[in-house]
């Protein structure tokens, strides 16, 4: 299994994605993207996606270098169609249009259609953060998951994140999926040749399964929640709406459903509270929460965002581990492209 440098990796998909036809800027954004949410320890939307997307180009169903269109525009929101460029490319630019409007309002909402995945959300609403703001991201996406008590596909995954400035400690990120967990990390765990935990999927039978390939002969992702799944399936159905409906990218169940509907917000703290006492207040209520006593079994308790921060620290050092598969499928590319890849391992 190989361990490469961020900055490996990130020049191995520079390369890749301007051989395919995308732009240095498009490149490098992708590329960024990706590695972060390696070095985050989310494998499933970190180069894993090269493949992925290097098909999707071959095939035209992501455009490198195409426009994004501004469909409708007020001082506090935007409609884009993203043109079916690069998912990352279009997100960044929608969450900088949302930041760049909230100096000047109290909220804004940008939403988007026709975009190609946009992998983790957590690194746009940060983009808020880093701004002082509070980010909001949610996507919505190809039917793939059961709805509580069904069978078949109807939702996507329903990503969606938060995150909040901090002063000293580390910022509050929540990236989760309404599911039990995204389609991502199905696809590693069967690149990888291991089995998944039962209450994960279920096959084309509506049976529980923990063969990963069964997710991808007809099966379905559970919506998060176990006894209670009812929660995230609603939090799904909410996803869908927002991503689905208002963002006009259609809801997931739809058949001719593609891409990611995106919808994204940011919002101007100092019209609530000034910004250095919301920051002194946030980390109050991190220390509050991490000195509370942690039950049997558990040595700390940790805030979301705070797992990611620590294998981000510790990849820096140490590099990513890619899969066989995974290096295997994305060398083959390089060699189809002509690029060498071999000056950067």
């Amino acid at each position: 299994m190989p361990v490469l440098a961020a900055g490996q990796l990130k020049n191995i998909g520079i390369e890749i994605f301007k051989a395919l036809g995308a732009t240095e800027e498009e490149a490098k954004i992708v590329s960024e993207f990706l590695v972060k949410a390696n070095l985050a320890g989310h494998d499933s939307h970190g180069v894993i996606r090269i493949i992925q997307y290097a098909d999707q180009i071959k095939k035209g169903k992501i455009i490198p270098g195409t426009s994004i269109e501004v469909v409708r525009e007020t001082p506090s929101s935007a409609l884009l169609n993203g043109n079916w460029g690069f998912g990352q490319v279009i997100g960044f630019k929608a969450m900088k249009m949302a930041i760049e409007k909230t100096k000047n309002n109290t909220a804004s909402v940008v939403c988007v259609y026709n975009c190609n995945h946009i992998g983790r959300l957590a690194d746009y609403t940060m983009m808020a953060a880093e701004n002082g703001m509070i980010g909001m991201a949610l996507a919505n996406a190809n039917k793939i998951v059961a709805p509580y008590g069904g069978m078949e596909r109807m939702l996507g995954t329903g990503p969606l994140s938060y995150a909040f400035p901090t002063d000293k400690e580390i910022p509050f990120v929540l990236d989760i999926a309404t599911s039990v967990c995204a389609e991502g990390k199905i696809r590693v765990w069967l690149h990888k040749g291991e089995k998944l935990p039962y209450e994960w999927i279920i096959d084309k039978n509506g049976k529980p399964s923990n063969n990963p390939s069964d997710l991808y002969e007809g099966g379905a992702i559970l919506p998060f929640g176990g006894e209670v799944g009812y929660k995230g399936f609603g939090l799904g159905l909410v996803i869908d709406v927002l991503g689905g409906i208002l963002a006009r990218s259609g809801p997931a169940y739809r058949d001719d459903k593609r891409g990611n509907g995106v919808f994204m917000e940011a919002i101007n703290i100092e019209s609530f509270i000034p910004l250095d006492q919301f920051k002194r207040e946030m980390d109050e209520l991190i220390r509050a929460v991490k000195r509370s006593k942690p039950m049997p079994g558990f040595k700390e308790i940790m805030i979301p965002g705070e797992p990611e921060y620590k294998t981000e620290e510790k990849k820096l050092k140490e590099g990513i581990y890619v899969p066989e598969k995974t290096w295997g499928e994305i060398t083959e590319i390089a060699k189809m492209l002509r690029v060498d890849i071999e000056k950067y391992v």
